[in-house]
C-alpha cells in the first residue's frame, strides 16, 4: 500500500485500484466569548459549567470587573458550537443582552471546564 493520504486496495483479480478517502479529522477550534447583560450575581458561571458537562469541551468561564462574563472553550468545532448554542438557549438567554465571539489561535489551557476566580 502506498502512503498517499488515501486508502488504496486491489479488488478481485481485476487489478483495479479502489481509492477511499481518509476519514476526516475533526476540526478543533478555540473560542473566546464575552457575555454582556445581567450576567453576574445570578449563577451564570455555575450554569455554564453545568451545561459544559454535557459536551466534550475544555475551557473556563469567569466574571470580569466591567460586569461582563468571559468564556473560553476548545474542542471539535461542532461540539463547541453546540455547547455555545445550548448556553444561548438555556435559562441564561433572558440575561444575555450581547454576545461577542473571537477565535483564538491557541487551545485554551484548562482541565475539563472550570470556573476561574482571577
Amino acid at each position: 500500500m502506498r502512503d498517499t493520504g488515501v486508502c488504496a486496495r486491489r479488488l478481485c483479480s481485476l487489478d483495479i485500484e479502489c481509492l477511499i478517502p481518509p476519514i476526516l479529522a475533526p476540526v478543533m477550534i478555540s473560542l473566546q466569548v464575552f457575555y454582556e447583560g445581567h450576567v453576574q450575581g445570578v449563577g451564570f458561571r455555575f450554569t455554564v459549567r453545568h451545561i459544559a458537562k454535557g459536551f466534550d469541551v475544555t475551557g473556563w468561564v469567569r466574571n470580569l470587573s466591567d460586569g461582563r462574563v468571559e468564556l473560553q472553550a476548545t474542542g471539535d468545532e461542532e461540539e463547541v458550537r453546540a455547547f455555545l448554542d445550548q448556553v444561548a438557549q438555556s435559562e441564561l438567554h433572558s440575561l444575555i443582552r450581547k454576545q461577542t465571539e473571537n477565535k483564538l489561535n491557541e487551545p485554551v489551557a484548562a482541565r475539563g471546564f472550570e470556573i476561574r476566580h482571577d
